[in-house]
């Protein structure tokens, strides 16, 4: 007989595709697994463009890990193991993969070293317009492959401290796939424990597994018990409804942030969870902005009481943040956000928008050359009550600066334009988790839109020196130099992290692990 379960999942679907590695901090679902099961998960917001080369939001990044492999994996705790790669090696400059053998393709084609130089070619060249180019490949690099000796060596024209690790983590298309991208949107070709079967925008994507998948993370072993045999991937976009589900036992998992998540708590004990940023502000400071002019910048942060943002926007559940890699995550511990944000002072906001030529109008609002101080802000509505009603409060601080605040709700794929360059925006919360100081570089310097990622046009001479001497030195041992450049960041307001939060993921009728802060597939197992 066959067991049905469902799940539904709803991460913060803005996080970038690069999320922190989740713990396994609360017991466990009893029972024997259960063979040739079916498992449902809810995701928060359609992911769109499922092209993993193509996207950062991390709810596409939890769609294509059910279709997609990298050369290295990185476990619960964080620590680097084989995956398509058996072994490798770098330096800030260099990196090469000896790959298993064995390993094919959705379609059954083998996967060669060929193969794998190519998606990295591919995302090395800017010209392709690839969203993760600077992220896990550095601009610029070549790779060269020996199908021979199945191995694939990998040249950075600019130093990455962390290079083996940051292309390591690169979703590998398979050459179905990168002859003919569009097949990508909407689909998959790729070396991952299950294929893509039927597409719904909008509604739910299920997969098979592959019954011939024997090249799972670290030491995982073919011939577990209770892997699902589908999968399906729904979109639910209410948290209550999540929580209902969980409580009447139809679903196996459930990411609960807001007011539902103590009485979830109260009754399940199998339970995973990820430390994640939820507050970030951003500002648009592309020529012709208000928010250009570093001044009205920190004027407008100090405007704001970030304790009482991060109460609101983590529903009294969060901590503030210490820096723009997820706490305990990455390889540097420093706290770079307390004393480089200016403090809640209304008055002294006020007077330095003054001093900035930001006089008050007759109408509240204030002007300079003719033009009003109006901005447009955007908001995940993917993140529930807690983000709308953060926004609310942001929009009743800054009127009392004298700024109008247009409010944007905005879906995951509208943000993915957002940071394309489209559409028009003054400032936003966007939460974006990565477990690597490398992994921010190309989102608050370079090129921007469409020719980067760079969508806050962030032009920080200070950040962009610290980087580039961090980067000389390999791992850890450059962590003061990356603390110095998140600093610079944080002292022009370029970027404003407030709040951090412990996501938890409850679990009922399978268990599970959270790598990458997504529901890992290899770990999945059915139980009753």
């Amino acid at each position: 007989m066959k067991h049905t379960w469902t799940a539904v999942a709803t991460t913060g679907a803005l996080a970038l595709a690069l999320t922190a590695c989740g713990g396994s901090d609360g017991g466990s679902t009893a029972g024997k697994p259960v063979e040739g099961g079916s498992f449902t998960l809810a995701l928060p917001a359609d992911p769109g463009n499922l092209d993993p080369h193509a996207t950062t939001l991390s709810v596409a990044g939890q769609v294509d890990a059910f279709m997609y492999d990298s050369l290295v994996a990185v476990d619960t705790s964080g620590k680097e193991v084989p995956r398509l790669a058996r072994s490798w090696k770098s330096t800030a400059t260099t990196a090469s993969y000896a790959l298993r053998e064995g390993v094919t393709c959705s379609d059954g084609s083998p996967l060669t070293a060929t193969v794998v130089a190519d998606n990295i070619n591919y995302v090395a060249n800017p010209k392709n317009g690839s969203s993760v180019t600077g992220l896990y490949v550095p601009a610029g690099a070549k790779a060269e492959a020996d199908d021979a000796a199945r191995t694939v060596t990998v040249t950075s024209p600019n130093p990455d401290a962390f290079l083996g690790r940051n292309i390591g983590g690169l979703a590998i298309v398979c050459g179905k796939g990168l002859k003919d991208r569009s097949v990508l949107k909407q689909g998959g070709s790729g070396t991952g424990m299950f294929t893509l079967t039927q597409a719904v925008a909008d509604d739910h994507y299920t997969f098979t597994r592959r019954k011939d998948y024997a090249w799972g993370p670290g030491d995982w072993k073919t011939g577990a018990k209770g892997l699902p045999d589908t999968v399906v991937l729904k979109v639910v976009r209410n948290e209550a409804t999540a929580a209902n589900l969980l409580l009447a036992k139809l679903i196996n998992a459930a990411v609960i942030n807001g007011q539902d998540k103590a009485r979830v708590e109260a009754s399940h004990g199998f339970k995973r969870s990820m430390h994640t940023p939820v507050g970030q502000l951003w500002f648009n400071e592309k020529s012709g902005e208000p928010t250009a002019d570093p001044e009205v910048r920190r004027a407008l942060t100090e405007a704001l009481d970030l304790k009482q943002l991060r109460t609101v926007v983590t529903n009294d559940g969060g901590t503030p943040a210490v820096g723009l890699v997820a706490k305990g995550q990455g390889p540097c511990t420093q706290d770079t956000v307390k004393g480089s944000l200016p403090g809640y002072d209304a008055a002294a906001a006020a007077a330095a928008l003054e001093t900035r030529g930001w006089r008050a109008g007759s109408d509240g609002v204030r002007q300079k050359g003719g033009k009003k101080l109006a901005l447009t802000f955007y908001y995940p509505t993917s993140r529930g009550a807690p983000m709308q009603n953060a926004a609310e409060l942001l929009r009743s601080f800054w009127k009392e600066a004298g700024v109008k605040v247009t409010l944007r709700g905005a879906a995951d794929s509208q943000f993915d334009q957002v940071i394309s360059g489209q559409g028009s925006w003054d400032a936003l919360f966007l939460p974006l988790t990565v477990t690597l100081p490398t992994q921010i570089v190309p989102f608050v310097s370079g090129p921007t839109p469409p020719h980067g990622n760079n969508f806050g046009y962030i032009d920080n001479a200070g950040y962009t020196a610290h980087v580039k001497a961090a980067s000389a030195l390999p791992g850890p041992k450059g962590c003061d130099e990356w603390a110095a450049a998140e600093k610079a960041l944080f002292e022009r307001a370029d970027v404003v992290p407030f709040a951090d939060l412990v996501t938890p993921v409850f679990g009922n009728g399978a268990t599970f692990d959270l790598v990458d802060g997504a529901v890992a597939p290899t770990s999945i197992r059915m139980v009753g």
